[in-house]
């Protein structure tokens, strides 16, 4: 079993390593199962859905990741994992696509969702819940999250200004981080 469990492991390592470095057009099944020398029936027998299991296993291990990040910012306040989910976004694009831009089966809002995506809204909305006052904070921190992914969708773009970057982000912590009345 644990052989099992390290060949699982070592194709989604070897799947992340590829979409960092030429994104996840060039994941594929031939390309994984000659990088780590596994026959393609070995991959599917691992991940019967192919590159699509493969990215959804790297997209868990991701908000896994994420969810320490943001537990680590929580000091710092909504600035500080705002930051922090920006600075993951940037550091990891590979990863952050498979988490929040590619298809996929796993979904948020659901009783099936898995826990550790309910781990990462749980981080945003222990810093929105604070300043919600009678706004439904689930609402507002749906909000916060789909306007933090729009700069770092619209950044990774060049659709945003350079010279902006570091305001647009105060920005959105003032705007968010006000008590709403």
């Amino acid at each position: 079993m644990r052989d099992r469990t390290e060949r699982g492991q070592r194709i989604v390592t070897a799947a992340r390593e590829l979409a960092e470095a030429e994104g996840w057009d060039a994941v594929t099944t031939r390309r994984l199962a000659a990088l780590i020398e596994y026959s393609q029936p070995v991959l599917y027998s691992h991940f019967p859905g192919g590159k699509d299991a493969i990215m959804a296993a790297a997209a868990l291990e991701g908000f896994t990741e994420l969810a320490a990040t943001l537990v680590a910012a929580r000091p710092g306040g909504l600035g500080g994992v705002a930051a922090a989910y920006v600075a993951f976004a940037e550091v990891k694009p590979g990863l952050y696509d498979a988490m929040f831009t590619h298809a996929s089966e796993l979904r948020f809002a659901r009783d099936d969702t898995p826990d550790v995506m309910k781990a990462c809204f749980e981080e945003l909305y222990a810093v929105i819940e604070p300043t919600a006052s009678e706004r439904n904070a689930g609402a507002l921190t749906e909000v916060f999250w789909s306007t933090l992914h729009g700069l770092v969708t619209l950044d990774r773009g060049h659709r945003l200004s350079p010279v902006h970057r570091d305001e647009r982000l105060a920005l959105v912590v003032e705007r968010f981080g006000a008590r709403a009345d």
